[in-house]
């Protein structure tokens, strides 16, 4: 079985380590610049370095799907450049994982593949994809939706370690961002993690950095740019987090769940 996943940012690669440890194929596409904060944990860094290994699964840019089966064979995770998603045609997925978290449908259609799974708010079950999966914190999260929506987005990030919107970091204005600050460093509250031109971002929390943009990314007065994590786990830079593993959880569910009962099997 083959997956084929739009995003490869860090939910996005939660599913795709999920779907991976299972035994089924999978490719990403994303952006030719990905914007993914949690760079460390993201298959999208692949894109930018030409490859890159999180939590022992490793992950190499391939430059169309020609490679990316060639890949595969090697026992390799493919990462496109592919925003459009063009590379479906050739590849012929079983099934299609909309993992923009974009909150709007960019474009997935429930005919793309035979398994169609769009991940939060934006997707109707039943209408643009077959399922959805929840991807707000709380009781629901993860849960698998076969008919209807996710919650609608509320703008406000989950509580993690007492914070919620303070703990992330957005940029000053429009321009190019530049950090100052890596991953996994520790960082007090009014420190400067990096700039966008000459302005400054700053932490508004003490805590680890566990996600920033890379350099020469383009950004938008207001774009999340940063990430804090007050409980000063350095190894929560490195690991796929929480939240990822339960969406994660809820992609394979719904793939395999989708698979039996189109097979008579459910």
């Amino acid at each position: 079985m083959l997956a084929l996943i739009r995003g490869a940012g860090d939910i996005a690669s939660g599913a795709a380590m999920r779907l991976w440890r299972c035994g089924i194929d999978v490719v990403m596409t994303d952006l030719a610049r990905p914007t993914a904060i949690r760079r460390t944990v993201a298959f999208s860094d692949a894109i930018v370095h030409g490859e890159t290994t999180v939590e022992g699964l490793r992950a190499v840019r391939a430059e169309n799907a020609a490679e990316a089966k060639k890949l595969l064979r090697e026992g390799v995770l493919p990462v496109l450049a592919d925003p459009e998603c063009a590379c479906r045609e050739e590849l012929a997925p079983d099934a299609l994982v909309d993992a923009i978290l974009a909150k709007r449908n960019l474009g997935t259609k429930i005919t793309d593949a035979p398994i169609v799974v769009g991940v939060g708010p934006g997707f109707t079950a039943g209408e643009d994809c077959h399922a959805v999966v929840e991807t707000m914190r709380g009781h629901t999260l993860g849960r698998v939706i076969y008919s209807g929506s996710a919650l609608p987005n509320t703008n406000i990030p989950g509580f993690i370690g007492g914070f919620a919107g303070e703990r992330v970091l957005r940029a000053p204005c429009d321009g190019i961002f530049t950090a100052v600050h890596r991953i996994g460093d520790t960082v007090e509250e009014g420190e400067t993690i990096g700039f966008v031109e000459d302005m400054p971002m700053k932490c508004t929390i003490s805590g680890v950095l566990r996600g920033v943009l890379d350099d020469g990314v383009p950004v938008k007065k207001g774009m999340k740019s940063g990430d804090v994590d007050p409980r000063c786990k350095i190894e929560y830079c490195t690991t796929i987090s929480d939240k990822a593993l339960a969406v994660g959880g809820g992609v394979v569910e719904a793939v395999l769940y989708l698979c039996a009962k189109q097979q008579g099997r459910r």
